[in-house]
């Protein structure tokens, strides 16, 4: 049984990776793999050589899985013992039920009683104290049938867990075990935990790339859709970012490292989702508060029932109903009610792109209501383009451009790029100060100069001239010199292409939404026209987001989006806070709680709707584990039923909680659909990294 169900040793920590190696492992993933017993580790965890689950290990075969073999040995014998009795064979059955008895009981009792020797209750000690009853008051046979219900749904629940958990080990693989770099004296090929940062990898046909990196050199296309959950191949050249565990397709390339080969993108949606597992949501703690304190409260009645058959003067009868009220009101359902579900949605998130990086995440990502959007970088493409430049009578398109250029290379926003690109000649800056979501200025040729939006620089003369492009969904950006307005560029930076549906998706899911941008309100209002939202506020600084933001929460459950630096207080303020692009901002995945590994808005919807669904399920278990619990309760204490029968119904009912929680990692529909309509029409290719 989990911790949660045999009363856990203390508070949950954030869980550890661990630098250790197991045969199989490639370099990168024995440096990253976790630790064998995470904070849902089952009682029998607690013996590291008899039972090493936690999903470290490859998952077996069941047939091949020692953790089976003692329940189906107890299952076999049981059957036989029963054929034998019913044949009349009374002594060799009852040898053969205890065989059955100490075989199912090896699972749960020494560790029952390891746990015990230092103060610690748990289910597996409530069953030990029943089947021992049951032997006494010479019921060997349903004592047997308890050790053998009981092993086989709590080997049964480890292998749900530890199914669910395999995904990050088949991510861990994506990673190759060697890479070739280019050095001067020839290509060399060395562990691609030994990659570092610039080194010049080599990248043959087919070949999957080791770390995060840039193309110096060569055309090709990428798979991405193991790390992504994008299908369709996308072109890359010089300059492109190629994310960690992608497969290169039929061209050449040479692409510089941007991350060592054991701290890439890769390995950081795997210590996400690790980390997920230690930080529990609502319904986990609720499931908690119950089932922990329940193991004592169950002892103490149980013994009150044997007191109270001793007063009125049938004790045998009395301590055999205690027995099965003992077994009756066990927590074990409940206890797995939610971490097998929590486990199972969040591996299957992030096999189509959506890393969640707590329970407490997942759980409240399924309440959502409205999701708040930042304009760059998350509807846009986050390519923006200078489109126009007018500058005053006097000043050429050539000299603005520059000196908005020399000092944006100074800057890490957006537009910054936009603009460097746009110019072949950018000046020589000084003294640079940025202004965070305004702009930026510094001395060019001694004078001061400034660039920066309408709101920080204004346009004066050619204040019409802003106002127009705006109206166009243009950014405006105006250069100013030693105070005087030199010139005006219009840059835009274009939708992507499936805003529109994934804002349709989310209103048909009763979603709402509204955008948050530092852009000016025109600009801000023309591309939510085009997407769709109606509700926009524009011209916003990073703090004035977080301000909106909490103003949301505090009416309704709010999930805000975003990709850059800037976004970072508004995802830290926010229900759910969800960063785009895995490989982004630092910032905001450290902020958000949610990240998705590509730039496709289409899993938005995905993700809330999977969300949704999980906390359905997660919800249906825990109902049922509590009827099982009341309603086996008078049944067990008035001896309708007996402890075969009760064992029978309880695990029954654990085993329904762990298949329903198993349901959760069902790939959305709506992920399935996505793939079907991309590999139709592919969608444009995109700047990962920004």
């Amino acid at each position: 049984m989990s911790k949660e169900c045999c009363g856990p040793d203390e508070a949950a920590e954030p869980r550890k990776l661990m630098l250790t190696r197991r045969p199989g492992d490639s370099e990168v993933a024995a440096a990253v793999r976790p630790h064998d017993h995470d904070d849902a580790a089952h009682e029998h965890d607690d013996d590291d050589d008899e039972h090493d689950h936690g999903g470290a290990e490859e998952l077996v075969p069941w047939w091949r899985d020692r953790h089976l073999l003692l329940p189906i040995a107890s299952g076999i014998l049981l059957a036989v013992g029963y054929a034998l009795e019913w044949s009349g064979v009374g002594l060799v059955a009852t040898i053969i039920l205890g065989l059955s008895l100490i075989t199912g009981a090896l699972t749960f009792v020494p560790n029952a009683i390891k746990r015990l020797i230092h103060r610690k209750l748990g289910v597996g000690l409530l069953m030990t104290i029943a089947a021992m009853g049951a032997v006494l008051l010479g019921h060997v046979g349903e004592a047997a049938a308890l050790a053998f219900l009981f092993s086989i749904a709590e080997a049964l629940e480890d292998r749900a867990m530890d199914k669910a958990k395999n995904g990050l080990r088949a991510l861990l693989s994506l990673i190759p075990d060697t890479a070739v770099i280019s050095k001067l004296a020839g290509n060399v090929s060395i562990p691609a935990s030994d990659l570092r940062e610039l080194d010049i990898l080599v990248i043959r046909p087919g070949d999957r790339v080791a770390t995060d990196g840039v193309v110096v050199t060569g055309r090709s296309s990428i798979d991405t859709s193991a790390i992504t959950g994008e299908s369709i191949p996308v072109e890359v050249g010089p300059g492109d970012a190629v994310p960690a565990g992608s497969i290169n397709g039929g061209g050449a390339l040479q692409i510089e490292a941007t991350a060592d080969g054991r701290d890439n993108s890769l390995t950081k949606i795997v210590e996400l989702v690790e980390q997920a597992s230690a930080r529990k949501g609502e319904r986990a703690r609720l499931a908690d508060r119950i089932a922990k304190p329940l193991v004592p409260v169950v002892l103490i009645l149980a013994g009150l029932i044997i007191v109270f058959g001793f007063l009125i003067g049938d004790p045998l009868t009395w301590t055999e109903r205690a027995l099965v009220v003992l077994v009756a009101a066990s927590p074990c359902a409940l206890a797995i009610a939610v971490p097998v579900t929590v486990i199972s949605a969040i591996g299957s998130a992030s096999k189509f792109g959506v890393v969640i990086k707590s329970g407490q995440a997942f759980e409240q990502l399924g309440t959502i209501k409205l999701v708040a959007f930042d304009k760059t970088g998350t509807l846009t493409r986050g390519l923006p383009e200078v489109v126009t430049v007018m500058g005053s009578a006097s000043n050429e398109r050539a000299r603005v451009l520059g000196i908005a250029a020399g000092l944006e290379a100074h800057s890490t926003h957006p537009l910054g790029a936009a603009i460097i690109a746009a110019s072949t000649t950018p000046a020589a800056v000084t003294e640079v100060t940025e202004e965070p979501g305004l702009g930026i200025s510094g001395l060019v040729d001694g004078q001061r100069a400034r660039v920066g939006s309408p709101r920080w620089v204004n346009a004066d003369g050619l204040a019409a001239d802003a106002s127009r492009l705006e109206d166009e969904g243009m950014t405006v950006v105006v250069v100013e010199v030693d105070d005087k307005v030199v010139g005006i560029i219009g840059i835009r930076d274009e939708l992507k292409p499936e805003a529109v549906e994934t804002v349709e998706q989310l209103a048909a899911a009763g979603i709402g939404t509204v955008m948050l941008t530092g852009d000016n309100e025109r600009t801000a209002r023309a591309l939510a026209a085009q997407v769709g939202i109606t509700d926009v506020r524009a011209q916003l600084l990073p703090a004035d987001k977080a301000a909106a933001i909490e103003s949301f929460v505090a009416i309704q459950r709010t999930a805000m989006v975003g990709d850059g630096i800037n976004d970072a207080p508004a995802l830290a303020a926010a229900d759910v806070g969800i960063a785009m692009g895995v490989t982004g901002s630092d910032a905001a995945i450290e902020s958000a709680s949610v990240a998705f590994t590509g730039n496709d808005l289409r899993l938005l919807p995905a993700a809330l709707l999977h969300a949704r669904r999980g906390r359905r399920i997660m919800t249906g278990n825990i109902v049922l584990s509590l009827g099982i619990i009341i309603l086996l309760f008078p049944l067990a204490l008035l001896g309708v039923l007996g402890l075969a029968g009760v064992v029978l119904v309880h695990e029954i009912a654990e085993l329904i909680v762990i298949l329903n929680g198993v349901r959760a990692a069902r790939r959305p529909k709506s992920i399935t659909a996505l793939d079907s309509r991309a590999a139709v029409s592919p969608p444009p290719t995109v700047d990962e990294s920004v």
